[in-house]
């Protein structure tokens, strides 16, 4: 499954893993969120709600695409995070993961604080 996250200043497109998470997010798309940025991760709501997965994840390599359960959230980080260690991508707490970004996910730099942002199957 692929898919595109665009912004005003640019766009990505993701492949996700065959997971819980990732059909329940597909089955909602298109969305439509406002971005929060929290050091280099962009997350935003899904309005989608499920469960941690069993091989959920906090450190995770930037470019990944996870879901925050705890926050009902996509999750994109793309360097440390303000909790990260030695440049590691530190998400808040364990996220379900979904896929990667097929692209270089620093473009989510560009995304700022209240952007809006679509999601939308390729």
């Amino acid at each position: 499954m692929q898919i595109r996250i665009s912004w005003p200043a640019g766009q990505l497109t993701a492949t996700l893993d065959d997971t819980p998470t990732s059909k329940a997010l597909v089955e909602v798309l298109p969305i439509s969120a406002s971005a929060n940025t929290w050091g280099e991760e962009v997350y935003f709501d899904t309005g989608v709600s499920v469960a941690l997965e069993d091989d959920a994840q906090q450190v995770v390599a930037p470019g990944t695409v996870a879901f925050w359960t705890e926050g009902d959230a996509l999750a994109l980080p793309y360097g440390p995070t303000p909790i990260s260690r030695a440049g590691e991508s530190r998400l808040a707490s364990p996220c379900n993961v979904l896929g990667s970004f097929d692209g270089d996910p620093r473009l989510l730099s560009t995304v700022r604080d209240g952007d809006p942002v679509r999601v939308e199957l390729v």
